[in-house]
């Protein structure tokens, strides 16, 4: 079938494919969910280097992410040059229009995870993401509580952030920024962030990176701000069985909103209702000196450097040690010694 975005012709082959077999939703269904949030996730792909992760025999298949520009790219999506941190480079689409949406869909495409950059500039973000991971032990609910203190912590900081649900679990806010900083600068600050949030919520909030000391708490992945690190998109779709959707809220939302409850068949009438939430947000942009002069402060006073990269990621300046404590631990023993694990290790 053939559709008419925008007075583009966009071609959806299969489009009763199933790509949700629990709920029998297929190729033309995603299709049509993002027609009706057109603006909203135009809005947040907008000029953006963006990967897509695609999902060519629906949600019970394999999946890929395509990072650089599929040959067939028609000439009317732009693509831009960007930079992973092993210093190779990739053409990626930036979609310009929704047209851009619906033929990545016909690819197979659910969900879209575009750079904190736009195609102008790629190497200073105009977006701090903050991502509020629950870990085992934690729901929602723990997330809204953080998110809620979280929102203090940047309005303290002179910020402003938007939140929304991350499809699964969790809740993700975006802070719109002046593209003045680097990629460093700007994990720097989100690091500053979890820190903040983590004095401040010690049993219910963590910026461990290695899973083993993170408990029942909420993981403020700060490496979600890393240079080739990705967020999924607004309005994305999320490979669960039910076709759930990330969904921007407002704050006051946040407590009574139900994950489960924005998906391809529900947001469609959200959007028809208000619209999207979040349209404002690129109205604002917002700087990063006084998280940067909290992260100073934290250094001086604590002696809170940097935090480990991805595994992947070449070592970086200032990193500390990027093993895991248990394995360090194991390893500081002397050879032929077991470790004291106190006087209840028999038992």
């Amino acid at each position: 079938m053939e559709l008419d975005v925008d007075g583009r012709p966009v071609r959806l082959s299969n489009p009763d494919k199933v790509y949700f077999p629990e709920k029998g939703y297929t190729k033309r269904d995603v299709a049509e969910y993002f027609l009706s949030v057109g603006g909203g996730i135009t809005r947040a792909l907008l000029d953006r280097p963006t990967t897509l992760q695609r999902f060519v025999d629906g949600v019970e298949g394999e999946f890929f992410y395509q990072k650089r520009a599929p040959k067939n790219v028609p000439d009317w999506i732009p693509t831009t040059r960007i930079s992973f941190p092993s210093g190779r480079h990739a053409d990626e689409i930036c979609p310009a229009g929704l047209a851009a949406v619906l033929w990545a869909a016909n690819l197979g495409t659910l969900t879209f995870h575009p750079w904190p950059v736009r195609n102008t500039d790629t190497d200073h973000p105009d977006e701090l993401r903050i991502d509020l991971d629950p870990q085992p032990g934690t729901d929602y609910a723990d997330a809204v509580e953080a998110a809620h203190e979280l929102r203090s912590v940047l309005e303290d900081h002179g910020l402003r952030g938007w939140p929304k649900t991350s499809g699964g679990r969790g809740i993700h806010v975006f802070v719109p920024l002046v593209p003045e900083w680097t990629f460093t600068e700007v994990r720097r600050s989100a690091i500053a962030v979890g820190r903040e949030l983590e004095r401040r919520m010690p049993d219910r909030v963590t910026t461990a990176w290695w899973k083993e000391e993170r408990g029942e708490r909420i993981f403020v992945d700060y490496n979600q701000t890393a240079r080739d690190r990705t967020i999924a998109s607004a309005y994305s779709v999320r490979p669960f069985p039910h076709a759930p959707v990330s969904a921007p809220l407002r704050w006051e939302e946040i407590d009574d909103a139900e994950p489960r409850d924005f998906d391809i068949r529900t947001m469609p009438q959200r959007y028809a209702k208000v619209g999207d939430v979040h349209a404002e947000m690129d109205q604002h942009a917002f700087g990063l000196d006084l998280l940067l002069e909290l992260a100073e402060r934290d250094e001086r006073e604590h002696g809170h450097g940097d935090l480990p990269y991805p595994p992947e990621y070449p070592k970086m300046p200032g990193e500390p040690k990027r093993v895991q404590p248990s394995r360090a631990r194991a390893e500081d023993e002397p050879e032929g010694e077991a470790p004291d694990d106190g006087p209840e290790a028999d038992g």
